[in-house]
């Protein structure tokens, strides 16, 4: 049997035909988070695929995933004329591992682009080139986040796609400096390419459309915001320890999947009093999210550790000050004019916010530059560089 699949290997090897001159290009990606998942590294997925189409429309755009999730997002990214959903043809064990080697011959795909730490294994014995994109490795950096299987299988799926791809692509310069560090990979392997989020963000809504996603969600006339998953390391307890400090005019709305962690956050809200000031949204449409930033009054974000952070990206296309912590890449998607403090400083945290909340020429200020800054994630510009990041492995 392995040898039968060896010679099926070869065979489609050998009616692979690689030319950029007379074809367009044939680009596929592991779509597994972009055909299922409705946040995270799904939107990711999404939003820079769907910024290769319109920006790059001559390529064709393959999204090898093992199943697809129904949803109004996903069905709408498909509908693309050249962007492509690519199923499994013979089952899928394996697939996404190894069996789907057999797929990207078989569709004369000349880049696979592994969209979230990991390649097929045996793809480097094919003439298909491989782009490995790493957001962080977080899991080695904290370890205490992570059970100890799941940390293992990630080490073992993401160093062994940096040994083997051809590129690497890091979306921030600590996410680099991690992957030197932990997996001793030579520099110039690695390009830093930044992410940027999904365009919505970067138009004002009408009033009138931010008047009914307020009414739709009860929100309050004033509020602090932060969105992600609430678990340990993206710190929301500091938030809420900083919130008795902050003016009661002020709530805070937290956005995000619950996970063991929310006990630990539900706790210290009950220890302070502060169940009225907090509200908690989960299942957001999509569509209405750019609003809800648009109508804080400041974004807070004190994650321990992020490979970027792209809320903080969001928050800055949609005029909002920012407040995050040092010690990972924060500043690296905030720029300097928004505001760092110690991710264990409660006190700090909430001078911070009031320095903010009490001073409208520091809002206006940390709204005009940081819009200025955030500039240079603009899809544009990063998936020209993701482009050239490809002309140059197939050169």
């Amino acid at each position: 049997m392995m040898q039968e699949n060896r010679e099926s290997l070869i065979s489609l090897q050998e009616n692979f035909q690689l030319s950029t001159l007379n074809i367009k290009l044939r680009i596929g990606f592991d779509g597994k988070r972009a055909a299922n998942n409705l946040t995270g590294l799904g939107n990711y997925s999404r939003s820079l695929i769907e910024a290769l189409s319109k920006q790059f429309p001559e390529n064709q755009y393959l999204v090898y995933s093992p199943k697809v999730k129904s949803s109004r997002q996903i069905d709408a990214f498909f509908e693309a004329e050249n962007i492509k959903l690519k199923l499994p043809i013979s089952g899928t064990f394996l697939w996404r591992s190894l069996n789907i080697l057999k797929d990207l011959l078989r569709d004369k795909v000349q880049i696979f682009h592994g969209l979230s730490h990991e390649i097929p294994f045996a793809i480097q014995h094919t003439k298909i080139k491989s782009i490995v994109t790493i957001h962080d490795l977080i899991f080695l950096r904290f370890p205490q986040y992570y059970k100890f299987i799941d940390r293992k299988l990630y080490e073992w799926k993401s160093r062994s796609a940096c040994k083997r791809a051809h590129q690497i692509i890091a979306i921030s310069e600590k996410t680099k400096a991690d992957i030197i560090e932990f997996y001793g990979i030579n520099p110039e392997k690695i390009e830093v390419i930044y992410q940027s989020c999904d365009d919505s963000f970067k138009t004002a809504f009408p009033q009138t459309t931010l008047d009914k996603i307020r009414t739709t969600y009860k929100l309050p006339q004033k509020y602090l915001l932060n969105v992600g998953t609430i678990e340990n390391r993206k710190n929301l307890k500091l938030i809420v320890q900083a919130l008795k400090d902050v003016n009661e005019e002020y709530k805070l709305v937290v956005i995000g999947k619950k996970t063991a962690y929310f006990k630990e956050v539900e706790k210290e809200i009950k220890l302070l009093g502060l169940g009225n000031r907090i509200i908690f949204l989960k299942n957001i449409p999509f569509a209405d999210l750019p609003g809800i930033y648009q109508m804080a009054s400041v974004f807070v974000y004190p994650s321990f550790y992020e490979g970027f952070g792209i809320p903080i990206i969001e928050a800055l296309y949609s005029g909002i000050p920012t407040i995050a912590a040092i010690g990972s890449c924060l500043e690296e998607a905030g720029g300097p004019d928004s505001i760092y403090v110690n991710p264990k400083d409660p006190e700090g945290l909430s001078a911070e916010i009031t320095r903010v909340l009490s001073s409208s020429t520091l809002q206006n200020e940390m709204k005009e530059k940081g819009l200025e800054f955030v500039q240079k994630f603009n899809s544009p510009l990063v998936t020209q560089q993701l482009m050239n990041c490809y002309q140059k492995v197939l050169s």
